[in-house]
């Protein structure tokens, strides 16, 4: 039977992560669960712990000495289900802006044949809930600015909801990934892309969350809307 790992950086996130590990444990489908966590001195890690004795087989914690960014919190989950026998492996927010019901939806993408299914805001249109017009719009054009730099066909080129097959994290370079913010996210695709996988989006609605805090900064935003131009500079001069 295929395996699949849904992982959730987190930083601060006691008000959510009982809630989160348990509305994935609830879906039919045998969901692992590994949470990377940044040394949360609110007790995060402690709190996984405690669910960890209910769930030894599915439930697991990488905990790291600080906060280093989201790119490298994903990079070392990675590389920790790429030493174990997962098929299929998810990226998720701890924050409920990802519903955990759409990974079903996900998973089965990449079982139709994907090799990366994405969680799209904006392949229908715009499905955000609570933000504000002007994050929205930022979001909105920033996905459509990277997908023009990058010539990508995909709609919502900075989510951060995706599920991708064993093989593409076997391709790509993990320790070669320039970006440690959201920009990481772009590079991510735009590396599979360039490697000629398969890429699929899957309509989501995408909820703000309404416990704990937002982790988004003027500095994210930024290497988001000019890392991509080096992104694309690089891969004028090396094949992928």
């Amino acid at each position: 039977m295929a395996q699949a790992l849904v992982i959730i950086p987190t930083y601060n996130e006691i008000e959510n992560i009982a809630a989160i590990i348990a509305a994935v444990f609830e879906l039919e489908e045998p969901f692992s669960v590994l949470v990377v966590d940044d040394n949360s001195p609110d007790g995060t890690a402690d709190e996984v712990l405690k669910i960890q004795k209910d769930f030894p087989e599915r439930l697991h914690l990488l905990s790291r000495p600080g906060k280093s960014g989201l790119g490298t919190a994903y990079i070392a989950g990675f590389k920790w289900a790429l030493e174990r026998s997962y098929d299929y492996i998810i990226e998720m927010d701890a924050d409920f802006s990802h519903d955990p019901k759409d990974l079903p939806k996900l998973l089965e993408a990449c079982k139709s044949g994907a090799d990366v299914s994405i969680g799209s805001r904006y392949v229908n249109g715009v499905n955000v809930v609570n933000w504000s017009m002007k994050r929205v719009l930022l979001s909105y054009f920033a996905s459509k600015y990277v997908r023009f730099i990058t010539r990508m066909r995909i709609c919502d080129t900075t989510a951060g909801f995706v599920c991708y097959r064993r093989a593409v994290l076997e391709a790509i370079k993990l320790d070669k990934l320039k970006f440690v913010g959201y920009a990481f996210q772009i590079e991510m695709k735009f590396k599979a892309y360039k490697r000629g996988f398969n890429i699929t989006e899957v309509p989501v609605i995408f909820t703000d969350r309404t416990k704990g805090k937002s982790k988004m900064s003027g500095n994210i935003v930024y290497e988001a809307i000019f890392g991509v131009i080096s992104l694309k500079v690089s891969s004028l001069f090396k094949s992928y």
